[in-house]
C-alpha cells in the first residue's frame, strides 16, 4: 500500500460546457475525482486528496488534504463552470498544499485534467516540471478534450517531472466511453495498484459489485472471502494430519490376541488366500488358548472357542460360503491334524513325568 499525498486539480474552464465526453466534459471530470478519492483512501487509510479548481479569475482550494469523504461531497457542492483555466499556476498551488502536508512520509502526488487548450509555453512547462522532479513531486496528467493542441506541450512537461517512471499521461480522445472507466484502465491508476481496480469490481469479488460505488458491502465480501479461504485451509490441513494418522495406526494392533489384518489388504487378496489366512489366525489363537490350560476341560473347551473363532470370520469374508463342503473338509482336516500334535504332546509329557 502508497503511503501517499494526492491533489486533484479539475478543469472547470468554459470548455468544460462541451458534452463530447458523457454526459459532459465538466462531469465527467467529477465522477472521476469520486473514483480517485475513494481509489486513494481505500488502498491506505492514512493517504489524504484535495481538490482544486483550476478555473474562474485564478485558482481555488476547493479541498484541503483529508480522507473523509464529507468533506469532499461538502467542497465540490456549489462548484460550477466558469472562465478560463489557469494550468501552470494551478500545479504552483497544489505543490504549495502538499508541501504543508500533516504527514511528511507521505509520499506527493497530483492529478491534473486538462480539457482545454493550455496557455503557458512549452519551456515555461517544461521549467514548471524540472521543479516538480526535483521537490520529489509526482505529475499525472489526464489529456482529454483538447487532446490534440495539448498533446506536445504536456508530453514535454511530464518527460521533465518523470522521475523513475513515476509521472504518467494518459490521452482519451472522445467516444462513447466513460472518462473515469478509462483512468481505471490506464497507468495512473492500473499500475501503482497492481491492476487491482482495473479489472472492475466484479472480477474482484465474483459477483455484480463495484467497490467504487458500494465500498463498505465490497469490504464485506472481501473479509467473508477470506474467512472462507481461512476455513477451508484449516479443513484441508485437518483431513491431512487425519489421513497421516491413520496410516501410521494401519497396523494390526492385536498381534497375538486378535491377530487380524488390515481390512484393506483383505480386500485386495483373492478368496482362497482369505481362507488360508483365516484358518492360520485360527490354529494361532486356538494353540495359544491350548497353551495356557492346563487340563483337558481347558483344552476342550479353548478348541471349541477356536471353532467359533474360524467360523465367525468365516462368515465375515466377502463372498465366502461357510457350508461350503469343500471348506468344511479342510477345516476337519486341520482339526484333526491339531488334535494328533496336542496328544502327542502330552503323551512325551506322561513319559518324562513317569521317567522322573
Amino acid at each position: 500500500m502508497v503511503l501517499e499525498a494526492t491533489v486533484l486539480i479539475i478543469d472547470n474552464s468554459e470548455w468544460a460546457r462541451n458534452g463530447d465526453y458523457t454526459p459532459s466534459r465538466y462531469q465527467a471530470q467529477i465522477d472521476s475525482v469520486h473514483y480517485l478519492f475513494s481509489i486513494k483512501t481505500n488502498d491506505n487509510p492514512e493517504n489524504t486528496v484535495g481538490v482544486i479548481a483550476n478555473a474562474g479569475d485564478s485558482p481555488e482550494v476547493l479541498v484541503s488534504l483529508t480522507n473523509d469523504l464529507g468533506v469532499l461531497l461538502k467542497g465540490l457542492h456549489g462548484l460550477g463552470v466558469r472562465g478560463g483555466s489557469h494550468f501552470d499556476t494551478s500545479i504552483q498551488i497544489a505543490q504549495l498544499v502538499l508541501k504543508h502536508r500533516a504527514n511528511k512520509y507521505q509520499k506527493q502526488r497530483i492529478i491534473i485534467f486538462a480539457a482545454s487548450p493550455i496557455g503557458a509555453d512549452e519551456k515555461t512547462l517544461v521549467k514548471l516540471g524540472k521543479k516538480l522532479k526535483k521537490n520529489g513531486v509526482s505529475i499525472d496528467v489526464v489529456n482529454f478534450g483538447e487532446h490534440t493542441a495539448n498533446e506536445q506541450k504536456l508530453t514535454a512537461f511530464v518527460d521533465a517531472a518523470n522521475n523513475n517512471d513515476t509521472s504518467n499521461m494518459v490521452t482519451i480522445p472522445p467516444g462513447p466511453h466513460v472518462l473515469s472507466e478509462q483512468i481505471r484502465a490506464s497507468p495512473i491508476v492500473g499500475e501503482r495498484f497492481g491492476g487491482q481496480e482495473g479489472g472492475g469490481g466484479d472480477n474482484d469479488f465474483g459477483f455484480d459489485v463495484d467497490p467504487d460505488i458500494d465500498p463498505e458491502l465490497a469490504m464485506a465480501l472481501r473479509m467473508s472471502m477470506q474467512e472462507e479461504e481461512e476455513r477451508q485451509r484449516r479443513e484441508t490441513a485437518a483431513q491431512q494430519a487425519s489421513s497421516s494418522e491413520s496410516n501410521k495406526d494401519g497396523q494390526p494392533e492385536h498381534g497375538g490376541a486378535g491377530g487380524s489384518a488390515d481390512d484393506g489388504m483383505e480386500m485386495d487378496l483373492d478368496e482362497d488366500e482369505q481362507i488360508r489366512r483365516a484358518i492360520q489366525m485360527s490354529l494361532m489363537e486356538s494353540g495359544q488358548d491350548n497353551g495356557g490350560e492346563g487340563n483337558g476341560g481347558g483344552a476342550s473347551g479353548s478348541s471349541a472357542k477356536g471353532d467359533e473363532l474360524v467360523a465367525s470370520l468365516i462368515g465375515s469374508l466377502p463372498g465366502v460360503d461357510p457350508n461350503d463342503p469343500a471348506l468344511q473338509d479342510a477345516l476337519g482336516s486341520d482339526s484333526t491334524s491339531k488334535n494328533k500334535d496336542d496328544s502327542k504332546g502330552k503323551d512325551k509329557g506322561g513319559d518324562k513325568d513317569g521317567s522322573n
